[in-house]
């Protein structure tokens, strides 16, 4: 790596834990008349960003994470829109490259596309980086992004993606999808969680892997300092137990983003009570969703 600064100091000193209590945008009572961004864009800190996708563009606005260290950055997701057009990710994230080189200048910064899980609501904004030079997307299917993590061999293994500085640990974490990988970034203390917890409908693909999930992923967040757990939406209106309905366009009452290492255990326990019992099963800050 060849930098115009000194590389940034990712380790050491005390975590910063900062709040998550803005105000997303959630919609507009009338999509023909959206008054929201294509992408809300929030700086957490300098290094690290978290998007959501505008409402009337998709329904489902999924969360997006960017997280920079100093020979690569890394972006979680990418949307649940194709077009460029209406969701024009390549040129945000693009503009927020830009603008962080400008501040910490590198040579040779690389861009690397993981996803959470290979939902097409996650994955959809792949191809508007398919031809961005020193960009590296990792397919979200198990065949190309199990290899590259490692769990091909080791599917219960912890993984560790180094962008400069600045280690990433990747879990395993299946139920949902097949594919379904967290994150933890302890620059942040984020635990990213993709669409196996998040305030919203927790849908169970495999109910035995979505157990051991949740079973492992207390394990290992009990095993690091995590100041917020982030999924990928939020589904929960801000009454205990209550969603906004499937395809819903404006939540002008939407739960906070942000859960906590409680609601690990709270869905371990959920889970242990469910015992594979199909159905709808509301908490108070997730519904778990299970077919027979």
């Amino acid at each position: 790596m060849s930098t115009g600064s000194r590389p940034i100091d990712f380790t050491s000193g005390a975590l910063e834990e900062r709040p998550l209590d803005l105000r997303w945008i959630h919609g507009s009572p009338s999509a023909k008349h959206n008054t929201d961004p294509d992408i809300q864009v929030h700086a957490y800190n300098e290094h690290s960003y978290i998007l959501r996708q505008n409402k009337a563009v998709h329904y489902e606005a999924p969360f997006l994470f960017l997280l920079f260290g100093n020979e690569r950055v890394m972006l979680v997701d990418t949307g649940a829109t194709e077009s460029p057009e209406w969701f024009p990710l390549r040129r945000t994230i693009d503009g927020l490259i830009d603008d962080w080189l400008s501040r910490n200048p590198r040579q040779d910064y690389t861009l690397l596309v993981l996803h959470s899980h290979a939902h097409g609501d996650h994955i959809a904004g792949d191809a508007q980086f398919a031809d961005r030079p020193q960009t590296v997307v990792v397919p979200a299917d198990r065949a190309g992004s199990w290899p590259f993590f490692g769990f091909d061999r080791d599917p219960e293994g912890v993984a560790r993606i180094d962008l400069g500085g600045r280690i990433v640990d990747c879990l395993a974490t299946p139920g949902h999808h097949e594919t379904a990988v967290t994150y933890h970034d302890p620059h942040t203390g984020w635990l990213l969680t993709g669409d196996t917890l998040y305030p919203g409908r927790l849908y169970v693909n495999d109910w035995p892997a979505f157990t051991r999930t949740a079973e492992r992923l207390v394990d290992f967040a009990a095993a690091r300092r995590v100041t917020h757990v982030l999924g990928c939406h939020i589904e929960m209106t801000r009454t205990p137990g209550v969603d906004y309905p499937v395809r819903t366009t404006y939540q002008p009452d939407e739960a906070p983003l942000p859960l906590t290492t409680d609601h690990l255990r709270e869905l371990r326990q959920a889970t242990r009570e469910l015992n594979d019992q199909p159905g709808r099963h509301a908490y108070r800050d997730f519904i778990v969703c299970h077919d027979a």
